[in-house]
Order: C-alpha cells, then sequence, then structure tokens
C-alpha cells in the first residue's frame, strides 16, 4: 500500500525499479533485492509481509525468501513478529543507510592497507608506485571529507 497523499503506485514502481537497477550495477547485486530496498523504503505502512512485498514487486515467494535472508543478515531489513499475530514482518532497519556506508568505508580502508603494503614491495618503476600512491590519495581525499562532515555536523 502507498499513503493517499504520495505519489501513485505507478510512480512507486518505477522508482522502485530504478533503486533496483542502480543496486544491481553498482552493488552488483540481484535486481529483486533493489526491489525489496525499494519498496521497504517507499511502501505504508513501513512494515510488510513477505507475501505483501512479494506482491507489491512481482516476486515469486522463493525468490523473496532468499534476498530477504541476505538483507536480514546484513542488518539492512528487520524481521519481527507483532504481538499476538502469526505474521512475521519486515522493515528497513533505521540506520541501513549509515551501515552501507560503514561497510563501503571499511573496504576502502582495507584496501588503502594492501595498498600501503604494495608500495613497500620495492618497486623500481615509478609508474606502478604511481598508480599505487593515486589510490591512497583518493581514498585519503574521501576520508578528508567525511572527516570535514563529521566534524561539522552536517
Amino acid at each position: 500500500m502507498i499513503s493517499q497523499s504520495g505519489p501513485d503506485r505507478e510512480q512507486v514502481l518505477d522508482w522502485v525499479e530504478r533503486v533496483a537497477t542502480f543496486v544491481s550495477e553498482e552493488w552488483g547485486l540481484a535486481p529483486i533485492t533493489g526491489r525489496i530496498l525499494g519498496w521497504l523504503i517507499a511502501c505504508d505502512p513501513p512494515e510488510q509481509t513477505a507475501g505483501e512485498i512479494a506482491d507489491a514487486i512481482g516476486a515469486s515467494r522463493a525468490s523473496l525468501t532468499a534476498n530477504m535472508q541476505l538483507l536480514t543478515s546484513v542488518r539492512l531489513v528487520r524481521r519481527f513478529r507483532k504481538a499476538g499475530e502469526r505474521n512475521v514482518y519486515y522493515q528497513i532497519e533505521d540506520d541501513a543507510w549509515s551501515k552501507v556506508l560503514q561497510q563501503k568505508l571499511a573496504a576502502f580502508i582495507a584496501f588503502d592497507r594492501l595498498a600501503e603494503e604494495g608500495l613497500k614491495l620495492g618497486w623500481k618503476d615509478e609508474t606502478q608506485t604511481g598508480r599505487i600512491r593515486s589510490a591512497r590519495t583518493s581514498i585519503a581525499a574521501l576520508a578528508a571529507v567525511l572527516d570535514q562532515v563529521n566534524a561539522t555536523g552536517s
């Protein structure tokens, strides 16, 4: 269900499909994973059963189940039951995007450590070390921007 005061269902589903494309192209995940995320961002009420999600995005229950397990295992989506009900509900975590950013930053930090090790290998060609230094410079620039954002609270 979509809020009566917002966009119509077709507009929302079009946007959900764009989220699916982004998630697939940028993060390498299956499009259905992006559809689930997009739907859980946009849906009203924010908690949905697997059946409601499957119906909304046109997914099979089997495909949905596997992807929900992925999303709950990385804690982007939470699974819960309401008191006195048998249904299982899913809802995007309030801090889902913070978690995504933390995971990406951890990957950059890990790569920076690898690049630092690479510089210690004793390269004789400055072109090779230049490429490694370029990676480290880019990661340092990203870290500086994030530090500035954190310092200003923006």
